[in-house]
């Protein structure tokens, strides 16, 4: 079986021996058919080839949000990954490390770090909540809890 490798920068950009990948269809097949295994490592599979990906923290990075709003209150985030993989927030899957906010994707199997632009989109409706940090979002607060590790 072949094996090739790939890193993730910040950004979410996927590179393959210094060139980006930047073919739409490629990017959502890998976010799709990704997997992590028991060691920690990212794994796509594809035909007879293994496809390793190495990122400083996660390989999904939400790089750009859709926000609905009604009368100035938040109804709903759409998440936009490489790609234009999208899909909607879980609100109750929020956290934050350090500097970084975290949701989970691909239906709670991965942790995504909200990327510089999307995190720009949401912060305002970023809110205080009695000194912790809550999104407003459908007339509610969501606590967004403080994660110690991945």
């Amino acid at each position: 079986m072949r094996e090739y490798r790939y890193t993730v920068d910040r950004d979410g950009r996927i590179f393959h021996e210094g060139s980006e990948i930047v073919d739409p269809l490629v990017l959502r097949f890998f976010l799709l058919a990704m997997q992590q295994t028991p060691d920690g490592r990212y794994l796509v599979v594809c035909q007879r080839e293994q496809n390793w990906f190495e990122a400083s923290d996660t390989p999904f990075v939400i790089q750009r949000l859709s926000c609905v709003t009604e009368r100035e209150q938040l109804v709903g985030v759409e998440l936009y990954l490489a790609g234009e993989h999208h899909e909607p927030l879980d609100t109750e899957s929020l956290e934050a490390e350090g500097p970084y906010l975290y949701c989970r994707v691909r239906g709670g199997a991965f942790r995504a770090r909200f990327g510089r632009s999307a995190v720009q989109q949401l912060a305002p409706f970023l809110v205080d909540d009695s000194g912790a940090l809550a999104l407003a979002f459908r007339g509610a607060r969501h606590a967004i809890r403080q994660a110690s590790s991945p």
